[in-house]
């Protein structure tokens, strides 16, 4: 049987003031060609002058992935010639990587794996080339833009791991605060490695690397595409060949770039403009005890709180929303925040494109929201209908409550006396109910709202109409 062997490969763009090696600002956004300097134009006789909010970024990194770190490090050169490298060689690291031997730890289907990080090193980036007709332009904000890369090791087995242990990086480096890591926008770039083998051998099968994945839902359609296009190949007794191929998203087919008759060559040898960087045990101790809290310790406290995995990946996945929850989890009802949270109000911001710090709707006047829930005195459907308008106005909720018409019916006798009159209204829910048939219960309650205008206390009403229900 034939099983897969797959290694990920991300280069991440560090969210440093300045560039790795030069003092130009570290802004690609920038009008094109405004960034530059002369370190990062390769012109002869500059020196590079290594970047230390960098140097702690990545090593914020490297901790936060479980490495080991090397303490006396160095920068080495890759030589290779390509447009995008004026200086025909690229600084980064070899052999003494800021950080080896880590893992992050992934949940797929209910089940945990620790997926190892076999390095994490420094490197700076090259131009951007835009392609245009028969002509090529580059903009040199790129050039020397500091990218962490993270090679993992070769324990990744399917599509939907792969997807989980990108996610998985993503989330840590954002809550660190490092990067954007926005992947559609090539802040974070995505290569994949993909072989198989037989599941009893030890000998990995040939790789084939796919390269520049441009979203996280397509390094699952690339990934299982490539498996299947390699077990075709080897049940047909052909020969994959080490090669580089490209993901094309409107085929959903991976499709060859260059074939690799012969390793890379890149020369590497120690930069000689850049002395080794040492890095203390008091320095390392430091950057780990002011680590920012990591998704995980927030992951492990809201399942204590009881909220589940929906409200707990909604809330993850959007550091901000995260933030704004935060403030509200030890001061009310932390399950019926987040479910007001991730439901109505993100659906909200989602369909007018806003962010939460966009609204105008007041700590206080959420807090008294989420306490009316709690206590039965503003129904689900009530706050569809409120909710909206403290988004977009400072009006304080009761007086919104008033102005709308919005009270809920919470006097148990009055309610006893419109659930009578309507059971007794419906013998054949009476009969069905005495069936045992759930819809009776279902059918009556849709009675009772439509009958309230659905201002009936929900729960209350249920309850009442149980217990008129047992004395028929």
């Amino acid at each position: 049987m034939l099983v897969p062997t797959i290694g990920i490969e991300i280069h991440v763009e560090l969210k440093s003031k300045k560039k790795v090696f030069s003092p130009s600002i570290n802004n690609f956004n920038d009008d094109a060609n405004t960034n530059v300097d002369v370190i990062d134009m390769g012109y002869p006789g500059s020196l590079p002058l290594l970047n230390k909010e960098v140097v702690n970024m990545a090593l914020q990194a490297a901790l936060a992935f479980n490495c080991q770190i090397n303490q006396l490090m160095h920068f080495d050169r890759k030589n290779y010639f390509y447009p995008d490298l004026p200086k025909g060689y690229q600084i980064t690291q070899k052999d003494t990587p800021i950080g080896f031997d880590g893992y992050v730890e992934i949940e797929v289907d209910g089940l945990k794996k620790k997926i190892g990080i076999e390095r994490i090193h420094i490197e700076e980036d090259t131009c951007k080339s835009i392609h245009s007709n028969d002509k090529t332009y580059l903009n040199f904000n790129r050039a020397g833009v500091p990218l962490i890369e993270i090679v993992s090791k070769p324990e990744i087995t399917n599509e939907k791991e792969a997807v989980a242990y990108i996610e998985a990086i993503r989330e840590i480096l954002l809550y660190l605060g490092i990067s954007d890591v926005k992947i559609e926008e090539g802040s974070m770039r995505c290569d994949a490695n993909v072989s198989l083998k037989e599941e009893d051998s030890s000998v990995f099968g040939t790789k084939v690397e796919v390269k520049n994945i441009g979203s996280i839902s397509n390094v699952a359609l690339s990934i299982s595409y490539e498996i299947e296009r390699q077990k075709a190949l080897l049940m047909s007794n052909e020969t994959i060949y080490e090669q580089t191929r490209r993901f094309d998203d409107k085929t959903r087919q991976t499709i060859l770039m260059r074939t690799k008759e012969t390793g890379n060559d890149y020369r590497y040898f120690p930069e000689p403009d850049i002395p080794y960087v040492n890095i203390s045990e008091d320095h390392i101790s430091s950057v780990k005890n002011n680590l920012p809290v990591l998704p995980n310790e927030y992951r492990i406290e809201y399942q204590a709180l009881g909220l589940n995995n929906n409200y707990i990946k909604t809330l993850i996945g959007n550091i901000e929303l995260n933030s704004y929850y935060r403030k509200f989890i030890s001061k009310i009802n932390p399950i019926i925040c987040a479910n007001i949270i991730t439901g109505e109000l993100l659906s909200y911001l989602n369909k007018n494109k806003l962010t939460i710090k966009d609204i105008v709707l007041s700590d206080e006047e959420l807090i008294k929201l989420v306490n009316m829930i709690e206590e039965g005195t503003l129904s689900s459907k009530q706050l569809k209908e409120v909710l909206p308008i403290l988004l977009e106005t400072d009006d304080l909720l009761e007086d919104i409550l008033e102005k709308q018409g919005i009270k809920q019916i919470s006097n148990e006798t009055q309610l006893n006396g419109i659930i009578s009159k309507i059971v007794n209204a419906n013998p054949s829910s009476i009969k069905d109910y005495k069936e045992g048939k759930d819809r009776a219960i279902k059918y009556l309650m849709g009675q009772i709202m439509k009958e309230t205008k659905g201002q009936a206390n929900p729960k209350l009403a249920n309850d009442i109409l149980v217990a008129i229900l047992k004395e028929q």
